[in-house]
């Protein structure tokens, strides 16, 4: 567990460096879904996680991740009919919300659903460049896209908007979330694959941010995850 870096005695960089030792051993907790069921990230943590968010490491992270999932999809055998498609999250994997995490501490303030609505509604967020890349392969290998998002009905028309202007030009589903379920993603998403294989379709890959995004029968061949210690859904 992350304790306070200023409890532990020490100089300035003494507890830095151990603040940052113990941040990175978080962040691996919760890459690996070990930690779970987090409300926002330990205080002491948010420098770490704006350093990260912002270096070369996620970038490189995420290179990873695409490069890994593109040399998997290459190297399918597929059909050629039309129905092997990759299921995509939207936030914080196909667009990315650090401008609004940015505003709101990384994660480290309570999360604010007006606010988000709001740059929601602006369709600014741009595209994370390692899976605008990924998409692209994809659809060139003669895959189809299907987006499975946590955002809600009403946020179609945004949603669509930004897709576009970020540079994700086509696609043969975009699901969004009714109103009327509950919290948990699990169930909606895992229930949205289901309808996709129940319509003659294989899933060929599954990529997202959330561990809530890959798991849950069907989950997909093979899934694949970008990094996001920012925040956790269940």
């Amino acid at each position: 567990m992350v304790t306070s870096a200023a409890s532990r005695g020490g100089g300035v960089g003494t507890s830095r460096a151990i603040a940052v030792a113990s941040c990175a051993s978080w962040r691996l907790g919760v890459e690996t879904n070990n930690i779970r069921g987090w409300y926002s990230i330990p205080a002491e943590c948010r420098g770490y996680v704006s350093d990260y968010m912002f270096g070369e490491l996620f970038r490189q992270d995420c290179a990873v991740v695409a490069r890994e999932a593109a040399a998997y999809a290459e190297g399918l055998e597929l059909a050629g009919g039309g129905k092997e498609v990759w299921v995509f999250d939207i936030d914080d994997t196909s667009l990315t919300n650090l401008p609004y995490y940015a505003d709101t501490g990384f994660g480290a303030e309570p999360y604010n659903a007006t606010y988000f609505d709001e740059y929601v509604a602006n369709a600014t967020a741009p595209a994370l460049p390692e899976v605008l890349e990924l998409y692209e392969t994809l659809l060139a290998l003669g895959i189809k896209i299907v987006f499975i998002t946590g955002r809600h009905e009403y946020q179609r028309e945004p949603t669509v908007k930004n897709l576009r202007s970020a540079g994700y030009h086509t696609w043969e589903k975009l699901v969004l979330k009714p109103s009327s379920l509950g919290s948990s993603v699990v169930p909606y998403k895992s229930g949205e694959r289901q309808k996709l294989v129940d319509a003659g379709y294989r899933i060929v890959g599954n990529i997202g941010d959330q561990w809530s995004d890959l798991v849950g029968a069907p989950e997909g061949d093979r899934t694949f995850k970008v990094p996001d210690p920012m925040y956790y859904v269940g």
